[in-house]
């Protein structure tokens, strides 16, 4: 069983091997169930946006790969001997 400890500020820390085992990320929210007086049920709420940050890569995975330098280079110099 793992433990967290209630800080001043009302903040409690899960501990690494549950974020690890439930693949929690940074800025998901949970819902706290009151279950008792000294019991609580803790659910990870699903649907969570996805942030400003998930746009990044996306247009390099629909894009063909890219080219090299030398492969724009080659076909720029055939445009210049066929006039």
């Amino acid at each position: 069983m793992s433990k967290s400890t209630l800080t001043e500020r009302g903040q409690i820390s899960v501990p690494a091997s549950l974020r690890k085992a439930m693949k929690l990320r940074s800025g998901q929210s949970f819902k706290w169930v009151r279950i008792s007086d000294r019991e609580f049920r803790v659910v990870v709420e699903a649907g969570q946006p996805p942030g400003p940050l998930s746009v990044l890569g996306y247009a390099r995975k629909r894009r063909p790969a890219p080219r090299r330098t030398a492969a724009w280079m080659r076909e720029l110099r055939a445009g210049e001997k066929n006039p």
